[in-house]
């Protein structure tokens, strides 16, 4: 279950009317960082002020992205080599937070959000770059399988970390965009930025407006261009989404994606898409991950059970699921006679 995707999700870019007089200045950045393209949009703020905000974004994301990919030297990759000894050895401080929450949402999804199966990720070859071009073999991913590694291997004394299982290795692909995320926020607001909007490649956070408008956000149609719903947003909330159309290569005919069910070792089958919305975004970024592998038959009981009252499946046939919160608030771009099964709410 591997969400650290180059443009993965269902992509949330801003529905931006051609015709709109804007009222005060905007602002509009873009770099690259966790394999995606990052997008940071300023509203209402002097151009000095933005520019030092987008610096200050960028150098941020761009650490983190070193710090925590786990197949390059940095403090995760470190940290993996450690954990396979199966001895204690001092954890990096930053980690220690993030395993914590980690670890929670882990043991809330039912273990469908499994940042522990980063063996599997690897085997399959989603680890950036290329996709590969076909799967691994049978055994070898149901050997991985086998192993169980969890969330609930990991042993925190003092300051010291171990693993007691030693095929565990930490992938934080479905969480590490939404933390950078909420950092950037916070990064934002400390800055004196009122309104932004910052997306990461589909972790998205938004706060304050657009002048006198709430902030307009499109998703992407998972399997069409162009949008299939929009949502408008003049709070602080995040809208996150996991999906199974950025990262995949087909073989035999069949679609193989990069988010793993960690009980199968296989890509998700019964559904393409998953959407929340949550105030933090790291926390809807794993929470949308689990609900996906959770599938049609499953997420709504996931998500009562998870608290989310604000969420939306599109299964394998392309019918809509949502939750009864979230359908109030939403607005459809898809055709008619499309399916919509309206859930009920925590």
């Amino acid at each position: 279950m591997h969400t650290h995707r180059c443009w993965l999700g269902t992509v949330l870019a801003l529905l931006l009317c051609a015709c709109e007089q804007r009222e005060i200045p905007v602002h509009e950045f873009q770099f690259f960082a966790f394999g995606t393209l990052i997008e940071l949009t300023i509203a209402g703020a002097e151009s000095r002020s933005a520019q030092r905000a987008y610096r200050r974004i960028e150098k941020d994301f761009k650490t983190l992205d070193e710090d925590l990919y786990p197949w390059r030297e940095g403090v995760l990759a470190r940290t993996n080599r450690l954990l396979a000894r199966g001895q204690p050895f001092t954890v990096d401080p930053m980690l220690v937070p993030m395993i914590d929450e980690a670890t929670r949402l882990s043991r809330l999804s039912e273990g469908l959000f499994n940042p522990a199966i980063g063996a599997l990720v690897e085997l399959w070859g989603f680890t950036g770059g290329e996709p590969p071009q076909k799967p691994p073999p049978r055994k070898d991913i149901m050997r991985l399988v086998a192993e169980q590694p969890s969330m609930q291997a990991l042993v925190f004394a003092d300051r010291t970390l171990k693993s007691t299982n030693k095929a565990l290795r930490l992938d934080f692909g479905a969480y590490a965009k939404g933390y950078a995320v909420d950092r950037g926020v916070k990064a934002l607001r400390a800055l004196g930025i009122k309104n932004a909007i910052l997306n990461a490649g589909g972790d998205l956070r938004a706060y304050g407006r657009r002048g006198v408008r709430p902030w307009h956000i499109g998703i992407r149609h998972p399997r069409a261009p162009g949008v299939f719903a929009s949502i408008e947003i003049d709070t602080d909330e995040s809208i996150l989404t996991s999906g199974d159309y950025e990262r995949f290569f087909i073989y035999n005919r069949k679609r193989y994606h990069h988010v793993i069910d960690p009980r199968t070792g296989y890509p998700v089958r019964n559904a393409v898409c998953a959407t929340v919305i949550r105030r933090s975004a790291a926390v809807g970024d794993a929470t949308a991950t689990a609900l996906l592998v959770a599938g049609p038959d499953h997420w709504e009981a996931l998500a009562n059970s998870m608290g989310i009252d604000q969420a939306m499946l599109v299964d394998a046939a392309g019918n809509i699921h949502v939750t009864s919160k979230l359908r109030a608030r939403i607005r459809f771009h898809v055709d008619p006679d499309r399916s919509i099964f309206t859930s009920v709410d925590p």
